[in-house]
Protein backbone atom coordinates (compact mmCIF):
# COMPACT_ATOMS: atom_id res chain seq x y z
CA UNK A 1 0.00 0.00 0.00
CA UNK A 2 0.48 3.33 0.12
CA UNK A 3 1.64 6.15 3.42
CA UNK A 4 0.02 9.44 2.77
CA UNK A 5 -0.09 11.78 6.56
CA UNK A 6 0.67 8.45 8.42
CA UNK A 7 -2.53 6.37 7.27
CA UNK A 8 -1.66 3.62 5.47
CA UNK A 9 -4.33 2.99 1.99
CA UNK A 10 -4.19 -0.40 -0.05
CA UNK A 11 -3.07 0.11 -3.77
CA UNK A 12 -5.82 0.95 -6.13
CA UNK A 13 -7.83 3.47 -3.28
CA UNK A 14 -8.26 7.24 -4.03
CA UNK A 15 -8.37 10.06 -1.42
CA UNK A 16 -9.16 13.08 -0.37
CA UNK A 17 -6.77 14.98 1.94
CA UNK A 18 -7.49 17.40 4.19
CA UNK A 19 -5.64 19.77 1.97
CA UNK A 20 -7.87 19.34 -0.74
CA UNK A 21 -5.93 17.28 -2.95
CA UNK A 22 -7.19 13.81 -4.30
CA UNK A 23 -4.98 10.84 -4.15
CA UNK A 24 -4.65 7.58 -6.00
CA UNK A 25 -2.60 4.87 -4.67
CA UNK A 26 -0.73 2.45 -7.53
CA UNK A 27 1.86 -0.30 -7.13
CA UNK A 28 4.69 2.36 -8.19
CA UNK A 29 3.97 5.73 -6.76
CA UNK A 30 1.10 7.96 -5.17
CA UNK A 31 -0.14 10.04 -7.92
CA UNK A 32 -1.99 13.40 -6.12
CA UNK A 33 -3.54 16.22 -7.37
CA UNK A 34 -5.34 19.91 -6.45
CA UNK A 35 -9.32 19.66 -6.27
CA UNK A 36 -9.27 23.64 -6.65
CA UNK A 37 -8.54 26.58 -9.02
CA UNK A 38 -6.06 29.30 -7.95
CA UNK A 39 -7.99 32.59 -8.39
CA UNK A 40 -5.65 35.03 -10.27
CA UNK A 41 -7.74 38.05 -12.26
CA UNK A 42 -9.03 39.92 -9.18
CA UNK A 43 -8.30 43.48 -7.09
CA UNK A 44 -5.30 42.01 -5.93
CA UNK A 45 -5.15 45.49 -3.86
CA UNK A 46 -8.04 45.43 -2.08
CA UNK A 47 -9.09 41.95 -2.14
CA UNK A 48 -7.20 38.38 -0.18
CA UNK A 49 -7.48 34.88 -0.99
CA UNK A 50 -8.61 32.45 1.47
CA UNK A 51 -8.26 28.31 1.14
CA UNK A 52 -12.19 26.90 2.21
CA UNK A 53 -11.13 23.51 2.98
CA UNK A 54 -14.59 22.77 3.53
CA UNK A 55 -15.38 23.39 -0.08
CA UNK A 56 -11.98 22.74 -1.37
CA UNK A 57 -11.82 26.26 -3.10
CA UNK A 58 -10.15 29.66 -2.43
CA UNK A 59 -12.82 32.43 -1.57
CA UNK A 60 -11.82 35.81 -2.72
CA UNK A 61 -13.17 38.07 0.11
CA UNK A 62 -12.52 41.87 0.67
CA UNK A 63 -9.54 42.81 2.95
CA UNK A 64 -11.53 45.58 4.76
CA UNK A 65 -14.61 43.35 5.08
CA UNK A 66 -14.08 39.74 4.81
CA UNK A 67 -17.82 38.76 4.76
CA UNK A 68 -18.03 40.42 1.18
CA UNK A 69 -16.63 38.41 -1.46
CA UNK A 70 -14.89 39.83 -4.43
CA UNK A 71 -15.70 39.25 -8.33
CA UNK A 72 -12.62 36.80 -9.89
CA UNK A 73 -12.28 37.50 -12.98
CA UNK A 74 -10.62 34.00 -14.01
CA UNK A 75 -8.80 30.93 -12.16
CA UNK A 76 -6.14 28.35 -13.19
Amino acid sequence: GCVLDGKLYPFGETVRTESCHRCTCSHDLIRCCSLFHTPVGYDRENCKVILNKEKCNYDVVEKSDPSKECVVYSRV
